[in-house]
């Protein structure tokens, strides 16, 4: 189980390499898929698809630098009504198959990140379900309990992730399908504010209402991944967009109001209740604020998604479909997107005249607090009391997911613990447009208090994984010159601290290089030059702020750091010398840098 922080530390600091780690990780994926018919998959990476994409990766670093790829070597998985070039789209129905003819934006937003490709994962089929059973390739079980449903629509991507088989997944999310499975399987499920990231070569359930979702061990592995997936500008104007690009907040206000609903309906034995309460107490470690809200207008609002026009829309992606190949359809999928026929233009009219009023009157829970936390779920059904009752029980699950879209929030499902029966419970922060950022900051907090396991592990990720990457305000670059280089003695000094390699660059022609005498290990001094200086080798890496302190007291007279002027004008903190210790000390600056110093010595 590794997250996708610690798996760039590892690829950082030569643990581990992408092409030896992933083609170990596929040979597990590949036999269970082969051998053990894993239903969380549609297809997996062939040999030839791993060759192009290692390939590229190659080219990526060729051209960019590591520094620049935040997904360097990160092996993810995609929804099969997603499309990626080279492989077939089916949305969880064979006679639907289609090749597309390019990769969907944020899949290629993705692998020009440095990401690679594992496979596709299964889901309700037309992404029509909270359930993860309505799939002819199988139901997806439930990683805790076979027995339990997995959730839906992205019923596989959250099994995969959950399992540790990649970093993180795509899904989408229209009613709480990327919410829902993560909720089930003890993992994060980030649903961005509508028109935040593209759905351009996604294949639409409620296409005015779609987003694309994120499943991930952590809030900060999310924060990483939706950082590459956001759209821009010129993304827009390519595309045909339903909706505004949404200004985005980095923080809620001091202290955090959260609005708990002041009445929470649950049909389950009383589990889910107790297991909300619970979550509640705990959660008054953060420094937030509880506020009782009304989420009456919420949930109506909600309502008009499966039990109004809007399921019309799942019709009009499907109609000619449907009417050629009846039989292609799951018999719960064809019965929800049959009944969309029925709808007049006026229902719908009066549908989204209703929505407004609704919203209006969720103002006034939005004037008392800035986020509302819900429950993922009111219930956990067993795929017996789906058998039984497959349409209401699927129904049942949207109580607290189906209007978030409707209304353009943005929402992240986040682990809060277990419930008796062992199961997985997970309750939603659900924000106004804008607050992605925002809300995963608060996500992330969460998950440092509640210290849980990861997924379907006893693993528990570091306070380093688990807190929001820094900022370029909240991070300090650093230049070294000598036993802090990679390869040399004290390089752990670096990755111990998560410094990020920003760029291998010289100096100004202003400086002199030396190789100070009784250091151990050897050590340079780096002393500006009033006359006669030269460039001098260096690696400029960005350390969090919060680790510099510790990074200081580490560093010995007569070293130090000061500021160091770049070969491009700039200037960073680095490592100088006090002109005092140079005394004696012998000058290499000919040699353009401490490795080559270094090798010259191995030489002799």
């Amino acid at each position: 189980m590794i997250t996708i922080k610690e798996l760039l530390h590892r690829y950082q600091s030569e643990d581990l390499n992408p092409h030896k780690h992933i083609n170990e990780l596929l040979d597990g994926i590949r036999h269970g898929f082969q051998e053990s018919k894993d239903p969380a998959w549609i297809s997996v990476a062939s040999d030839q698809k791993m060759s192009e994409q290692f390939s590229y990766l190659e080219s990526l670093v060729k051209e960019k630098g590591i520094a620049q790829l935040p997904l360097y070597g990160i092996p993810f998985a995609i929804k099969d009504n997603i499309d990626a070039l080279g492989w077939e789209t089916t949305a969880a129905c064979p006679d639907f198959v289609f090749e597309p003819k390019k990769n969907a934006t944020v899949v290629q937003k993705l692998i020009e990140a440095g990401a690679i490709l594992i496979g596709k994962t299964n889901l309700d089929q037309f992404a029509t379900g909270l359930v993860g059973t309505r799939s002819p390739y199988g139901a997806v079980p439930n990683t805790f309990d076979p027995t339990y449903v997995s959730g839906g629509s992205s019923s596989g991507s959250a099994s995969v992730v959950a399992r540790g088989l990649v970093c993180f997944s795509l899904g989408t999310d229209t009613a709480g399908s990327g919410r829902i499975p993560a909720a089930f399987n003890n993992i994060v499920g980030t649903k961005p504010t509508p028109g935040l990231v593209s759905t351009e070569g996604v294949f639409p359930a409620c296409k005015s209402i779609d987003c694309v979702s994120i499943m991930t061990l952590t809030a900060a592995d999310a924060d990483i991944v939706l950082d590459v997936m956001k759209s821009t500008e010129l993304d827009r104007a390519k595309e045909a967009q339903f909706h505004p690009s949404p200004k985005q907040v980095s923080s809620f206000r001091k202290p955090t109001r959260i609005g708990i609903p002041i009445s929470c309906q649950f049909l389950d034995n009383g589990q889910y209740q107790k297991a909300f309460a619970k979550a509640i107490e705990n959660a008054k470690g953060l420094d937030v604020e509880f506020i009782p809200v009304d989420i009456d207008p919420f949930v109506k609002a909600g309502k008009l998604l499966y039990d109004g026009p809007w399921v019309a829309e799942r019709f009009a992606v499907t109609e000619d479909f449907l009417k050629s190949n009846p039989d292609s359809f799951d018999s719960s999928v064809k019965q929800i997107i049959q009944s969309g026929a029925s709808y007049t233009a006026a229902q719908g009219f009066r549908a989204i005249y209703q929505l407004k009023e609704l919203e209006i009157e969720a103002k006034k829970s939005w004037a008392k607090c800035d986020i509302i936390l819900v429950p993922s779920a009111p219930n956990h059904p067993t795929l017996e009391d789906l058998k039984k009752h497959p349409i209401i029980k699927n129904s049942e699950l949207g109580m607290y997911t189906n209007y978030v879209n409707l209304m353009r929030l943005c929402a992240v499902a986040v682990p809060a613990g277990f419930t008796e029966a062992g199961m997985p419970f997970g309750i939603t922060l659900i924000a106004q447009e804008g607050f992605d950022n925002a809300l995963l900051k608060l996500a992330a907090q969460w998950q440092i208090l509640f210290g849980l396991p990861l997924g379907k592990s006893h693993t528990k990720a570091t306070l380093a994984e688990l807190t929001i990457s820094a900022n370029d305000k909240d991070s300090m670059e650093i230049a070294v010159v000598g036993a802090h280089l990679k390869g040399m003695p004290l390089h752990s000094q670096l990755t111990e601290r998560h410094a990020r390699l920003i760029k291998v660059c010289k100096s100004a022609k202003s400086y002199r290089l030396f190789a100070l005498p009784n250091t151990t290990p050897p050590k340079p001094g780096l002393v500006k030059a009033k006359s006669n200086g030269a460039a001098i080798d260096l690696e400029v890496y960005a350390m969090p702020a919060s680790e510099v302190g510790s990074f200081l007291g580490l560093i010995p007279a007569p070293l130090g750091l000061g500021n160091i002027e770049l070969d491009d004008g700039s200037w960073v903190k680095g490592f100088i010398c006090e002109p005092y210790a140079i005394e004696g000390a012998k000058d290499i600056s000919d040699l353009g840098g401490w490795r080559a110093y270094i090798h010259q010595l191995g030489d002799r």
